[in-house]
């Protein structure tokens, strides 16, 4: 039977990422068999969850995911690691729906609390005790100490634990050798770090030196067996998805549910100046075009392609793919970059502005007509978007906004990351 347990922590930054990723490696490497998951709308952590493991990595979003969704996408077999997002209760406003612990109660899983104890002692208790016992239907299993600065620290932090009788399942010594880079996104993707095996050997060398990993393995409770839920259909029969550095930000679960239903997925290159592939819908996902936009804009062939392809296929682009599709892209440095010119739309990342949260999404139109759960996160500015909009949209609080994308004969785009159909 399949198990799992989540890691998760009191706020971001406290090395659950590392942690997890140590943790996949580790198992791996010992012959147990271990995935990862990772709680709500993250497309780079998977990536490396997959690379510490071997195994796909799934995101489980409370938010946006209905729990039977959320079960049947968490079966697998062996030892399931669901990487917490944020805080552990920390979730969309206002009653901070889509929280780890969502993830905790619907799975039924125990929670291992990492605590970033590099500034505390004593402390440690009351804030460990404050998360045990905030809701009983989230169960604190263990507690992984971080940044412990030596052995002395690391026995003040015990002492101070033990009368709570939450077992102390390790302590990770301070290590500026197992941070990674990051960009405004997050940490730089799995793909693009040449040292990734030898940090993942080091970030496993790490956890099994520093945590009782057997007593992990232990403490993982049983997945219930459910049925497979209902999978999102295909927008067309056969899909032709841009996948590279410049375009990564898919979901593997809604590529898997058109597969699944029979659609044919085409993977292309842009930044390889592959032409777009026959098809009947051509799906530009987000990722990281700004990065890129002169080498785009220089690949005669997929542009071509792309403009070619407006006469009998549906084009559509989420967020970077949505940037593509406009006629201009400003660079962080300035520069300006034409892009295909198949939307009045033009964007910068030369005066950045946060654009982040969860998104309800009506589409009256195009080839993901309806209604959606989504996710808006980006940086972007739009300097100006004329024509027909993509979608009717509400934050998480279901406060109107203004309407999302642009939509001009059989292309159209937005900002807005699709994850699912909404709860009923």
């Amino acid at each position: 039977m399949s198990t799992g347990l989540i890691i998760a922590a009191p706020h971001s930054g406290s090395g659950k990422t590392t942690l997890t990723l140590g943790l996949l490696r580790a198992l791996s490497r010992m012959g147990h068999g271990v995935r990862g998951a990772k709680s709500g709308p993250d497309y780079i952590d998977p990536h490396f969850h997959e690379a510490a493991c071997g195994a796909p990595c799934r995101n489980l979003d409370a938010w946006a995911m209905t729990p039977d969704r959320i079960r049947s996408l968490a079966q697998g077999d062996g030892t399931l690691i669901v990487e917490g997002a944020m805080g552990l209760f920390d979730g969309a406003p206002p009653e901070g729906r889509g929280a780890t612990a969502d993830l905790a109660r619907i799975l039924g899983l125990p929670v291992v609390l990492v605590v970033d104890a590099g500034r505390m002692a004593q402390s440690i208790a009351p804030l460990v005790a404050g998360f045990a016992g905030h809701d009983p239907a989230v169960r604190i299993a263990g507690v992984i100490l971080n940044n412990v600065g030596s052995d002395r620290h690391e026995g003040m932090l015990r002492k101070a634990l033990a009368p709570l009788a939450i077992p102390v399942l390790g302590a990770a010594a301070r290590s500026a050798a197992l941070s990674r880079p990051s960009r405004h996104l997050g940490l730089v993707q799995a793909g693009e770090q040449p040292d990734l095996e030898s940090f993942l050997e080091s970030a496993a060398d790490a956890v099994a030196a520093a945590v009782d990993l057997a007593t992990i393995v232990a403490l993982a409770a049983p997945l219930a067996p459910v049925a497979a839920a209902p999978g999102l259909p295909p927008p067309a029969q056969k899909i032709a998805v841009a996948r590279d550095a410049a375009f990564a930000f898919s979901y593997p679960h809604m590529l898997d549910d058109w597969r699944r239903a029979g659609a044919e997925i085409l993977p292309f290159s842009p930044l390889a100046d592959d032409p777009v592939p026959p098809c009947d819908l051509v799906f530009l996902p987000g990722g990281y075009p700004e990065l890129h936009a002169g080498r785009l804009a220089g690949n005669n062939i997929f542009m071509q392609s792309l403009k070619d392809a407006t006469e009998n296929t549906d084009i559509y682009g989420e967020c970077g793919g949505y940037m593509v599709l406009g006629d201009r892209l400003t660079d962080g440095e300035g520069r300006h970059h034409a892009m295909a010119g198949l939307l009045r739309l033009e964007t910068s990342f030369a005066r950045r502005q946060l654009h982040l949260g969860y998104r309800s999404l009506i589409a009256g139109r195009g080839p993901f007509c309806g209604a959606w759960a989504g996710h808006e996160f980006h940086y972007a500015t739009t300097l100006r978007a004329e024509g027909d909009p993509l979608f009717k949209a509400e934050d998480a609080e279901g406060t109107a906004l203004p309407d999302m994308g642009l939509r001009l004969g059989r292309v159209c785009g937005s900002f807005a990351h699709l994850i699912d159909r909404p709860l009923p």
